[in-house]
């Protein structure tokens, strides 16, 4: 019998809909039962690609003693992180402050009015390695809360007190010198060996190596910490060196292994990273990789709707990675013997395996010495993978992670000619205008399958998808885009801003939790203030509007704290003040669309920290645009600082010379 779930458009929680489990989404009816029926409230929060929630979701939620108790004894929520970011942030943090580490799936154990007084993340069926059985801690709380309730409620109400603290650290202005410093404290943490940054696990850095990669640009320094990671990342197991994209984290150090979910988010990300490694290297792999991410995400993630889906999950047939690893004989029989020796040892695919029962990822050290064999090994691999059972897709649409998305395919399809990356772009932009609501106060974080979620958006959602409206509109050269910007910033100073720099994650008219979460600090994707402040800064470099960019300077004041103390967790915060040092320069590239496209790709080259372009008709009616006109008919570029403009240029080689910082 299905539970509360059936009807639920987040693909997680649809898994969980035939769980014997009683499960509700999170709701005011759920909230209400609870205090209805004095129960404790169990909520289990995790995400549809997460192979631990899968593995104690069977060893747990779909047996039937388990369920029974919970049932008995508990009103249980189940949430997908990724459509309730503010209420998984709420709660991982609780999770944190009572164990020192978080996670998913997170088992939080709640009053009835919301107060977490127990927390954890995976809990075995059986007792594993010092750790209680699920079934004993859900025996444990069920007799506190009936017996020792006074004790439970005291737990609560410290955790809520701990919750509701400031954390108010003050900031000054990042200037040249605090941007340098906190390159030499990432320095120190960069893997010389094997890449990266740390010890393993290991994420990919995006945000600070695009941070690096402006710092550099400023500086004229190395691209060393860079290089050495961007390569490591591509030629290791992270990266799927038959059809490109690349995995959530590695399990080692040297990006052999991975967690074999694949992230849009991740994808986004690393896409700009690496065309902008090329962009300031000319690196080849650097190209390659650019091109197949962006084609993977087209191929593997864009929905019918011409959205992107969130995930591909990690698993299949039972197992992690089945979809992606070979053994020696495989290859063999797949091309061959001759072929197949060739390809174990260029690939490092060995008999006891790297990964798991015998096989190994794939992984491409090395440029082929011959690449039309390569070519042809790769397509034979890859006819026979698609015969294998391929993982789940999490289909849906998460509006910042599709504003990451658009801002990098956009850029991406001007700089390396492909016309199919910008239409992609437009196509999801215009999605999420459609279906998600970007021009009124009921924007959707969340749809799937053309319909848009229940879940409002979140800072991060505004950021994300006002900064791609922005780099919509710098390739469409349609004004539009311009105006449905400013609805989502409008709307973000004016239900998100604290009023002393900061923001706040959730609207004031959002739903009320136990507090409202704020957290500056970039994990995996940028933080809502973070992703705003890029956002902030590419709009008011198009229009001049000065409220806007002193909004994003008051918020990396703010967060300054961060970015100095902890650089590794504030990289866009970092991006965003290289952006500031620079300018960021404003480039009008002016003319009918058969005449600029060589302007446009040369200003979309300039390597200047942050710089906004703009490509468009004469006349467009953006405030960058006034007085800028064709110099004797031909197309023209205006390299702008602050709305002061250099003399205007119709040669793609003179664009770049003046795109460089005077003398």
């Amino acid at each position: 019998m299905a539970n509360h779930l059936a009807r639920s458009t987040s693909p997680y929680l649809l898994q969980h809909a035939d769980n014997p489990v009683d499960w509700w989404e999170w709701g005011p009816e759920a909230l209400s039962l609870a205090q209805e029926l004095d129960r404790p409230i169990l909520l289990s929060v995790g995400y549809a690609a997460c192979h631990w929630c899968h593995v104690m979701a069977h060893e747990s939620f779909e047996d039937p003693a388990t369920a029974a108790f919970m049932n008995d004894h508990f009103v249980n929520i189940k949430v997908d992180r990724e459509e309730r970011p503010d209420v998984d942030a709420v709660y991982m943090r609780a999770t944190t402050a009572m164990t020192g580490q978080g996670g998913w799936p997170m088992t939080c154990v709640l009053t009835p009015t919301g107060e977490p007084f127990f927390a954890g993340t995976y809990f075995p069926p059986e007792p594993r390695q010092g750790q209680p059985a699920f079934s004993q801690i859900l025996q444990a709380l069920a007799d506190a809360w009936e017996n020792k309730r006074e004790d439970v409620e005291k737990v609560g109400q410290d955790v809520l007190a701990h919750l509701g603290e400031a954390i108010d650290v003050g900031g000054a202005a990042l200037g040249p010198s605090d941007l340098d410093a906190a390159a030499a404290k990432l320095a120190t943490a960069y893997d010389a060996d094997a890449g990266g940054f740390g010890s393993s696990p290991k994420f990919p850095p995006s945000m600070v190596l695009e941070f690096l990669l402006r710092q550099a640009d400023r500086t004229g320094g190395s691209l060393e910490h860079v290089a050495g990671t961007c390569e490591a990342m591509a030629r290791g197991g992270l990266y799927d060196q038959l059809a490109g994209g690349f995995a959530r984290y590695s399990v080692d150090r040297f990006w052999r292994v991975p967690h074999f979910e694949k992230m849009l988010y991740d994808n986004a990300q690393l896409l700009r990273v690496y065309l902008h490694w090329w962009r300031q290297s000319g690196s080849p792999l650097a190209e390659r990789v650019a091109r197949e991410t962006a084609r993977f995400m087209l191929d593997e993630l864009r929905t019918p709707e011409g959205g992107f889906a969130s995930a591909l999950d990690a698993d299949s047939d039972g197992h992690e990675g089945t979809f992606y690893v070979w053994n020696p004989n495989q290859l063999m029989q797949t091309l061959g013997v001759a072929d197949g020796a060739w390809a174990t040892q260029l690939l490092g695919v060995t008999g006891p395996g790297t990964f798991e029962r015998g096989f190994s990822t794939l992984q491409l050290r090395e440029d082929p010495g011959d690449p039309e064999r390569w070519n042809d090994v790769r397509s034979r691999l890859l006819a026979a993978r698609a015969d294998r059972t391929r993982p789940d897709r999490d289909d849906k649409v998460v509006a910042s992670w599709n504003g990451l998305a658009i801002t990098a395919l956009a850029e991406a399809g001007v700089l390396l000619e492909e016309p199919s990356f910008v239409s992609a772009a437009v196509d999801a932009a215009e999605l999420l205008v459609r279906v998600h609501g970007t021009d009124g106060a009921g924007f959707a974080r969340t749809s799937r399958a053309g319909a848009a979620g229940q879940n409002t958006a979140v800072l991060e959602d505004h950021g994300a998808v006002a900064e791609a409206f922005v780099a919509v509109l710098g390739v469409t050269g349609d004004a539009v885009w311009l105006h449905r910007a400013r609805v989502l910033l409008d709307r973000a100073l004016d239900q998100f801003a604290t009023g002393d720099g900061r923001f706040f994650d959730t609207a004031a008219d959002a739903e009320a939790l136990i507090v409202r979460p704020r957290d500056e600090s970039d994990n995996a994707y940028p933080s809502g203030t973070s992703a705003v402040v890029h956002a902030l800064l590419a709009f008011a470099a198009v229009t001049g509007d000065h409220r806007y960019r002193a909004a994003a300077e008051a918020a990396v004041t703010a967060t300054a704290h961060l970015a100095t103390e902890v650089p590794r967790f504030a990289g866009w915060t970092l991006a965003a003040a290289e952006a500031m040092a620079a300018g960021p320069l404003q480039v009008a590239v002016v003319g009918p669309p058969d005449q600029r496209s060589a302007l446009h790709r040369a200003a979309l080259a300039l390597t200047s920290p942050g710089a906004v372009v703009v490509a468009g008709d004469p006349g467009l009616d953006v405030p960058l645009f006034a007085d800028r006109t064709l110099v004797d008919g031909s197309a023209a570029a205006y390299v702008c600082q602050n709305f002061v403009c250099r003399l205007p240029v119709t040669q793609p080689a003179d664009l770049i010379a003046a795109g460089r910082p005077a003398d």
